[in-house]
């Protein structure tokens, strides 16, 4: 619920920033209701790119739902305190991209140090310094074997393209799909 408003202020304070852009005086995002009188919409996160939520992993032990581990952690501290919520004024896969803080702590940077994110540093050229807290969370989260780094994955965006692990392939195989 927190998330929400704090969407709802961001979207609200985007109309006195419209001046300096006019793009950014109107948000393209898909909505849904939360119930009659709240609306939840998406934000894709700057600088960040997590394991889709249907993605697996691979440690010791076999293929593991990383994605979803992800997906989980992402909510967990979203309900864990007040987020705020800064729009860039562009779009990614049809949702706007912003950063979301939560009680001051980056959440790009906290979901990458637990090793459920990637940093996507190419986004981040107008940002020097968000890039190099992304990449030495990277680097942490390499040496601790936090997350996907206990084994092996693919990353998000090739995944998103079709890259497969083969146990994932094996696992569909089984499915029959």
């Amino acid at each position: 619920m927190r998330m929400i408003v704090a969407l709802a202020l961001a979207v609200a304070a985007c109309g006195g920033v419209a001046s300096q852009a006019e793009d950014q005086s109107v948000i393209r995002a898909d909505g849904r209701a939360i119930d009659g009188d709240t609306v939840s919409f998406d934000v894709r996160l700057l600088g960040a790119d997590a394991f889709e939520t249907r993605q697996l992993c691979r440690n010791t032990e076999g293929c593991w739902p990383c994605g979803k581990a992800a997906q989980d952690y992402a909510s967990k501290l979203l309900k864990a305190g007040s987020s705020t919520i800064r729009l860039t004024g562009k779009q990614s896969y049809g949702r706007p991209i912003g950063t979301v803080e939560i009680d001051g702590q980056d959440l790009g940077e906290s979901m990458i140090a637990a090793g459920l994110a990637v940093p996507a540093t190419s986004y981040l050229k107008d940002d020097p310094r968000r890039a190099q807290r992304y990449v030495a969370a990277y680097e942490r989260a390499e040496a601790r074997h936090a997350g996907v780094h206990a084994g092996y994955f693919v990353d998000p965006a090739k995944w998103r393209r079709g890259e497969r692990l083969s146990c994932e392939r094996s696992s569909r195989d089984r499915r029959g799909g």
